[in-house]
């Protein structure tokens, strides 16, 4: 086993992870994401590069490429099975197999994305990851979780500890006068044509 942190990583490097990538992957999804992305994104501009941290097997970002054809992508995965298709889609060099708790930007990218990520960390350690996900942007960070106006813990497909609803967004906003909010919104499990996981997104814009 890995040398990990938080309970919570292990959950998702060992075989949790590895059968959440076949429940997680489908034409429907793609064209979901597709959808949520055009919205969320529709304020940015100049977007050519993006890390998406917990990429799993990049049904995200080959929704982004398709918006973006010449995006170059990046991504942070602590599932090995994970990297190994994720790696049928980006260039392994682009491709960092560490927890979030244990990357060190070394560069910037334009587009920072985090979606359905952050609800599932050890939140003791929430600041280190806003930390994170900030010294990574060099523009736009897109936050997409589950939201609750104070933090609460949910069951999990009968785990404890493993899913967490708060305001993310609204504390990052707090803890760095550099970011500033640009645009929101929900995307709902009924919608008809293009339905989400009930995630609220926040696209948030790094001030220079």
């Amino acid at each position: 086993m890995e040398n990990f942190k938080t309970e919570q990583e292990n959950f998702w490097a060992g075989e949790f992870g590895d059968k959440y990538i076949s429940r997680n992957q489908s034409s429907a999804l793609l064209a979901s994401n597709l959808n949520f992305f055009s919205k969320a994104l529709k304020t940015t501009s100049e977007i050519s590069e993006c890390l998406e941290f917990g990429a799993n097997i990049g049904m995200n970002l080959k929704a982004l490429k398709l918006l973006y054809p010449q995006m170059n992508q990046y991504a942070v995965e602590i599932n090995k099975k994970a990297v190994s298709l994720l790696s049928e889609t980006l260039p392994k060099d682009n491709i960092f197999n560490v927890s979030i708790l244990d990357f060190k930007p070394i560069r910037k990218w334009d587009l920072v994305l985090i979606k359905g990520v952050l609800i599932h960390m050890n939140q003791d350690y929430l600041k280190n990851i806003y930390q994170t996900l900030i010294d990574s942007t060099s523009k736009y960070l897109l936050v997409c979780e589950y939201y609750n106006p104070n933090p609460v813990m949910i069951k999990y497909r009968g785990n404890d500890e493993k899913l967490y609803k708060r305001d993310f967004a609204g504390e990052i906003l707090d803890s760095f006068s550099n970011i500033e909010l640009s645009d929101y919104g929900f995307a709902y499990h009924k919608d008809a044509n293009f339905p989400q996981d009930d995630i609220t997104w926040f696209l948030l814009k790094k001030n220079k």
